[in-house]
């Protein structure tokens, strides 16, 4: 069986003094609630059917950041390749610069059985916080095998990367 495949978006902005910033987005839902260093993400989600990676980083973005995501085109995106998780999913990523107020965040609902075994259904965000990090608490914050992502997007940039 082939590895599940998503496509994501990693929006940076720069400071005046010269800083880079990168958007995390942490999972919403009741497993995710108490975690926190290695928990975030780049917004990203499943690739559907005959869909090009680029644009389910696209559909996604918007998906899980809401209506202040920044709109972006496909020609802007800067490539950052893949990586495998832990789990075997493979993502593909893209970078943009661009800009997102973290209290306009209004993201997609699930719904999941909640108490297991309740009976019960409750509709969680899929992302319940959005965030702008430096490059060490992004590294601190992201899920571990994405933080090669930061490495490739300050690379192309012209950045040192220190490691």
């Amino acid at each position: 069986m082939a590895a599940k495949r998503s496509s994501g978006i990693l929006l940076y902005r720069s400071r005046e003094d010269g800083a880079t910033e990168f958007l995390l987005i942490h999972p919403g839902g009741p497993y995710w609630t108490k975690r926190d260093d290695g928990a975030w993400s780049i917004p990203k989600g499943g690739i559907e059917a005959e869909e090009d990676s680029r644009e389910a980083a696209l559909r996604e973005l918007d998906e899980e950041l809401g209506s202040g995501a920044p709109d972006l085109e496909p020609a802007e995106l800067i490539d950052l390749g893949s990586i495998r998780q832990r789990a075997g999913k493979v993502v593909d990523a893209w970078a943009a610069e661009g800009d997102f107020d973290p209290d306009e965040l209004d993201s997609n609902t699930f719904e999941m059985e909640w108490p297991p075994k309740s009976g019960r259904e409750v509709e969680f965000p899929e992302v319940d916080r959005a965030d702008w990090f430096e490059l060490d608490a992004a590294r601190r914050k992201l899920l571990p095998a994405q933080g090669e992502f930061l490495d490739r997007l300050l690379e192309h940039l012209g950045r040192t990367v220190a490691r």
